[in-house]
């Protein structure tokens, strides 16, 4: 291993949990079985995405409530859920009720801006108070007091038969450094560094800086830290999406071959007014993607990943993926599966 790259300390993976509509049962089974695969395979987290208005799973709480009867150590995160659609003090509710079923394996994983698709949702989301919302940073501080235990409210005590609390209830303690920040920027970085969270940072960035992915991930992890009272010790999650072949048939090499070829050329400028950058999608041997990991400016800053499973691939094909990560790829960045 080189010397520039920390051996792997943390492995997880990342999921989107598509469904098809007309049988959504059976897409949010898939999901369950592969986190479930993903205890067995010695990850130790396993991630999900947040899509509303798409066949992707909605409800990522509740889905990681379902998760938590079927799993016993494997940690559960949301990567991420954007806060322009939800309550603080009701999602802080919901956390903290699913930590405590978890028995704190809980990671949320948050991020901020308006709804995608604001104008069309609006009246549907926020019909009284559409323009009056506030999506910044402030929605996620209000979510983090409430989740620490500051108080919601200046009433507690007895009414009649009934007790009441001034802060969320359940409380679970330990879920507010467990709180995590989806940042694409470098005031992301630095706000969740000043406020205390944890850092996930994905396969898209702002071309603010530069128009060099790895470099400009390399200065958010930086910046977070710098601004983090845990400076270097401060948790970054990197999120790529690697595809090995090591165990895939022909057939899925090609397609998985395929799938990289028709994204690539979004990875070589910047896209959109917002300049957005996105990572090359990795595929290739275990051995190869490695190397080519180790030779990351980014990655080689971390020691915790969540590697992204493509989009529309089948469980099939997750299934073997998820096996090549743990048996393959893992160990070849250092890692050692948990037991």
């Amino acid at each position: 291993m080189p010397p520039t790259s920390r051996p792997l300390r943390k492995l997880g993976f990342l999921t989107i949990g598509l469904f098809d509509g007309a049988d959504p049962g059976r897409g949010h089974e898939s999901t369950l079985g592969i986190i479930e695969l993903g205890e067995q395979l010695g990850f130790d987290s396993a991630w999900v995405r947040h899509r509303h208005l798409q066949y992707g799973i909605s409800s990522p709480v509740a889905v990681l409530a379902a998760a938590s009867q079927r799993t016993r150590r494997i940690e559960l995160g949301t990567a991420v859920i954007p806060l322009g659609w939800e309550n603080p003090l009701r999602l802080a509710e919901d956390l903290a009720t699913v930590d405590i079923l978890l028995g704190g394996r809980l990671n949320p994983g948050v991020s901020i801006g308006p709804p995608m698709h604001y104008d069309q949702v609006k009246e549907a989301l926020y019909p009284d108070t559409a323009d009056a919302e506030d999506f910044g940073y402030e929605r996620v501080r209000r979510l983090l007091d409430l989740v620490r235990g500051e108080p919601a409210t200046d009433f507690s005590g007895v009414e009649g038969f009934e007790v009441f609390s001034d802060r969320v209830q359940p409380h679970s303690p330990g879920l507010g450094r467990r709180m995590w920040y989806g940042g694409g920027s470098l005031r992301s970085a630095q706000w969740a560094g000043e406020h205390g969270m944890n850092f996930l940072t994905s396969s898209v960035v702002k071309a603010e800086e530069s128009e060099d992915f790895a470099g400009i991930q390399l200065s958010h992890i930086r910046a977070f830290r710098a601004h983090h009272p845990d400076g270097d010790r401060a948790r970054v999650s990197q999120g790529l999406v690697v595809i090995p072949t090591d165990s895939a048939s022909p057939e899925q090499r090609a397609k998985y071959t395929a799938y990289v070829e028709k994204r690539t050329p979004r990875t070589v400028t910047p896209q959109g007014p917002a300049r957005m950058m996105f990572a090359p999608d990795i595929v290739g041997t275990s051995a190869e993607i490695a190397e080519r990991l180790h030779a990351h400016a980014a990655f080689q800053e971390v020691d915790e990943v969540a590697f992204a499973l493509p989009f529309s691939f089948e469980h099939a094909d997750y299934v073997q993926i998820l096996t090549d990560i743990a048996t393959r790829l893992g160990p070849a960045l250092g890692w050692q599966a948990a037991t």
